[in-house]
C-alpha cells in the first residue's frame, strides 16, 4: 500500500455515513440494517414490508451510480481476478451470511453497537477470515 492509497477523511465520512443510515433505519422503523436480511426478505416473501425493503436496496444501488458518475476513479477499470472467482466469492459470501445468520452490515454495524455477544463472535470470525484470506492469498502470489 501506497501512501496515496491510505484515506482516513472519506473513510471517516462514509462509516459515519453508513452509521448514521443504520442508525435512522433502527429508529424510524424498528429494524436493523443487514443487507442480507433486508435483501434476502425482499426475495422470499411478501411480508408487507417489501416497499421497504426495496426502497432500502434501490437506495444502496442509486448510491452507487451517483458515485459512479460524480467519481469515476473510484471504480476499476478492470476485474481484480476472473469472472468465475468473482462469482464464486459472491456465492460463498452468501453462503456465509446464512450460516452466520447475518453479514457484516447487520452484525459489525448493527450488531456490536448494541453490544450482541453473537454479533461480537460473528465480527470477530468475519475479520479473521478476511485476515486470513490475505495472507494466503498473498502467500501464494496473489494481488497485494
Amino acid at each position: 500500500m501506497n501512501h496515496q492509497d491510505f484515506t482516513p477523511l472519506p473513510a471517516l465520512a462514509g462509516g459515519a455515513l453508513i452509521g448514521l443510515s443504520a442508525s435512522l433505519l433502527l429508529l424510524t422503523h424498528g429494524k436493523i440494517a443487514g443487507i442480507s436480511g433486508i435483501l434476502g426478505g425482499l426475495l422470499a416473501r411478501d411480508d408487507g414490508e417489501r416497499g421497504t425493503r426495496l426502497s432500502f436496496v434501490v437506495g444502496l444501488l442509486a448510491a452507487g451510480v451517483v458515485l459512479l458518475v460524480a467519481r469515476p476513479a473510484s471504480f476499476p477499470s478492470t476485474p481484480g481476478a476472473p469472472l468465475a472467482v468473482l462469482a464464486l466469492a459472491g456465492l460463498l459470501v452468501g453462503f456465509g451470511t446464512r450460516l452466520g445468520s447475518g453479514c457484516t452490515s447487520g452484525h459489525g454495524v448493527c450488531g456490536v453497537s448494541r453490544l450482541s455477544p453473537r454479533s461480537l463472535v460473528a465480527t470477530a470470525t468475519f475479520i479473521a477470515a478476511g485476515i486470513a484470506t490475505v495472507w494466503v492469498t498473498r502467500s501464494l502470489g496473489g494481488a497485494r
